[in-house]
């Protein structure tokens, strides 16, 4: 019987030494007034180059939670991941280009090494893409303006705004749509997964439509592009059943990755400095409804949608797997894949890829530079997730614990 208690199984790959440094950053991260400190200091510690930052993040939060500097440092961890039946999802750490034209079309070049690297590993099914690395946030701003202003469905409101914009803005947003094709073209010759990653709400509409388009191209056999469903937000289910409504029109595979979300604080605070309804559930239970029903409604569809359950949380990775038994689903069912970020939820992760499912660590790479933000996000993630930290160290004292009892 599956059981995400099993210790031994999370941590078949750690060594004891690994076990109680992940053990002393948890620790560390458990302390909120000590995070909220490293994050205010940490980035201008960077920027002026502060003796020995970087090699303190790089031996502690960076060793934990991202695969390397390079994409070719990532195939120690995805070879190792690889021998408990673990595959991965490879994130460039790009998160906007700061470099306007000339750091988009960087960008999407390194997408596309990616997905040719990947293409030449045999656990490396999936890679994930933000628009905001190849698009500039501004524009995408405006288009969702535009759109929002708009009536009818997605794609016709989006098709609408874009005639609105300049010349010079039409241009550029005819640069960032080759880019996203470049890449979903690349990805569907060589056969690998293009994760489209969830923005803010005040950019996602033009990106939930890019996809879509790019779905109606790339997903007519199989399914080579994912949408990225947040449903911390309350429209979002609602959103996944007209995608699928949208999907059986036009033909295609939905592909669709189902997350919680990334930005809760940041939306709060901006839906109540500009007086506007958050987009945010009510509560936690809200969302873990929503999470939940989503997840059944995609079970329910598998000749319509492939998905991904991309979740830390036990109860609904637990219940994904019971519905999968009482619908007579088998686990490694080529439309059903799990995932957890790399350095977290081990117990999740492994010991459902020691039940049969398929499932990945997302595995980030790049700078230490780049990848901030991304470290950033999981230190507030691990500090602020109500016992997520308490859960994670509870663990690793369990299973130094066994391994003492039986040296």
């Amino acid at each position: 019987m599956l059981s995400f208690d099993n210790s031994q199984n999370a941590f078949a790959g750690k060594s004891n030494k690994e076990l109680k440094s992940a053990y002393l950053l948890f620790s560390l991260m458990n302390k909120a007034w000590l995070v909220n400190l490293g994050l205010r200091i940490m980035p201008p510690l960077i920027k002026i180059q502060f003796p020995f930052i970087k090699t303190i993040i790089r031996n502690t939060i960076f060793k934990q939670f991202v695969g390397g500097d390079t994409l070719e440092q990532t195939t120690k961890v995805a070879n190792k991941l690889g021998q408990y039946n673990v595959q991965v999802i490879l994130d460039y750490g790009a998160e906007g280009g700061k470099d306007g034209e000339e750091g988009f079309e960087y960008a999407t070049q390194e997408f596309i090494r990616v997905i040719h690297y990947a293409s030449t590993q045999h656990n490396i099914p999936f890679m994930s893409v933000k628009v905001t690395a190849i698009a500039r946030f501004a524009l995408l701003e405006k288009i969702d303006v535009l759109m929002n202003a708009e009536s009818g469905g997605l794609v016709k409101r989006y098709l609408n705004s874009i005639e609105k914009l300049s010349n010079e803005e039409k241009a550029e947003w005819h640069k960032v749509r080759l880019r996203l094709i470049h890449i979903c073209q690349t990805a569907d010759s060589k056969k690998i997964g293009v994760l489209i990653d969830a923005e803010e709400t005040w950019i996602q509409e033009p990106v939930d439509a890019l996809v879509t388009l790019a779905m109606d191209l790339f997903n007519k056999k199989n399914a080579t592009v994912y949408n990225t469903v947040q449903l911390y937000r309350h429209d979002r289910l609602q959103f996944l059943k007209d995608s699928y409504n949208g999907a059986i029109e036009s033909n295609f595979i939905l592909g669709v990755k189902l997350v919680r979300g990334a930005y809760m604080e940041k939306e709060r605070k901006r839906a109540d400095e500009m007086n506007y309804p958050s987009p945010i559930q009510p509560d936690k239970e809200s969302c873990d409804k929503d999470y939940n029903a989503a997840v059944d409604f995609c079970f329910n569809h598998l000749d319509q949608i492939a998905v991904i359950v991309a979740s830390h949380n036990e109860h609904s990775n637990l219940l994904a797997t019971q519905l999968l038994q009482q619908k007579n689903i088998p686990f490694n069912h080529q439309h059903i894949h799990f995932s957890q970020l790399y350095g977290m939820s081990d117990n999740i992760t492994f010991n459902l890829a020691s039940a049969g499912c398929l499932v990945s660590k997302y595995l980030p790479f790049g700078p230490i530079k780049d990848v901030i933000p991304y470290l950033m996000r999981r230190a507030q993630e691990n500090s602020s997730v109500g016992g997520q930290t308490g859960r994670e160290l509870g663990l690793i004292k369990k299973e130094l614990k066994r391994r003492k009892e039986i040296a």
